[in-house]
């Protein structure tokens, strides 16, 4: 919610809550000249001086009462979660996270570590899952745009990426050996859960499920298997639970849709159509 702040002058900023976001001085419509910054608790954040809409000299505050302070829309800073663990900590330039910069998750273990630009992943970095290396390589404008994938700390993946989408590359087994190779997004793919079990095998057409595939759980269980479009089952499929087959029939657009066979423990159940994933009674 804003308040009095087009073009010059003084003026406020709301949260959803009520709670006062901003008081300070306006030109353009853009916070410029003096002001404060509140989180969404009423918590002050930042006083001094912004130039367009960036914080630029002052004081800028986190949860723990630790002072940064910001000249010329530079300093070092930290931010921490409500638990007291460490969120982030880097460079800040032209009133951002430009530079290098760490993030940590909520139990205080590293997340990423590499190049910021504008607050986005942008340069060289390395994300991490369970304290483990996940990718190391390349970001651009906070999409991966070319490295490795790791799963077990052993190489899944290596090559370019499209908004995180595996692109142009190879994928290898835990051995070492090639398993497929994508060219502009298009080929047969195994993907892998973080603990290492295989999560989908299949077809990709532009960086997509399209075709054949089977999905599995975080145990490596079948739980699905059958055709898939732009991502999302559609056409013929089955599904199971620990190895036993609980529906079969048509989809549209990732639910259920059509002519369908539910099961349990083996026993069909129902037999009929189904429209959006709801079952149609006669």
């Amino acid at each position: 919610m804003k308040n009095n702040i087009n073009g010059k002058g003084k003026g406020k900023e709301y949260w959803y809550n009520g709670k006062l976001k901003f008081e300070g001085e306006y030109l353009n419509g853009k916070r410029n000249g003096k002001g404060k910054e509140y989180d969404s608790g009423g918590k002050l954040e930042f006083e001094g001086e912004f130039y367009n809409d960036l914080k630029w000299n002052g004081k800028k505050y986190n949860n723990l009462n630790e002072i940064c302070e910001l000249k010329d829309g530079k300093g070092l800073v930290k931010e921490y979660y409500n638990n007291g663990k460490l969120q982030l900590k880097g460079e800040y330039y032209n009133g951002e996270m430009n530079g290098k910069g760490k993030k940590y998750n909520y139990e205080g273990q590293l997340d990423f570590d590499g190049q910021y630009m504008k607050g986005l992943f942008h340069g060289k970095g390395k994300e991490y899952c369970n304290d483990k290396l996940y990718f190391e390589g390349e970001y651009l404008y906070g999409y991966k745009y070319k490295g490795k994938i790791y799963i077990n700390e052993k190489l899944e993946y290596e090559g370019k990426f499209l908004y995180n989408k595996k692109w142009n590359g190879k994928g290898y087994d835990e051995n070492g050996n090639i398993t497929y190779e994508l060219i502009k997004g298009n080929g047969k793919v195994k993907n892998y859960h973080l603990n290492g079990q295989l999560d989908f095998e299949g077809e990709y057409l532009n960086g997509k499920r399209n075709g054949e595939g089977k999905e599995y759980d975080m145990d490596g269980k079948l739980v699905f298997e059958g055709e898939y479009l732009n991502g999302l089952r559609n056409g013929k499929g089955k599904e199971y639970y620990n190895g036993e087959i609980t529906f079969e029939g048509q989809y549209l657009n990732g639910l259920k849709n059509g002519k369908g066979k539910e099961y349990y423990d083996g026993e069909l159940t129902f037999e009929g159509q189904y429209l959006n994933g709801e079952k149609k009674y006669l």
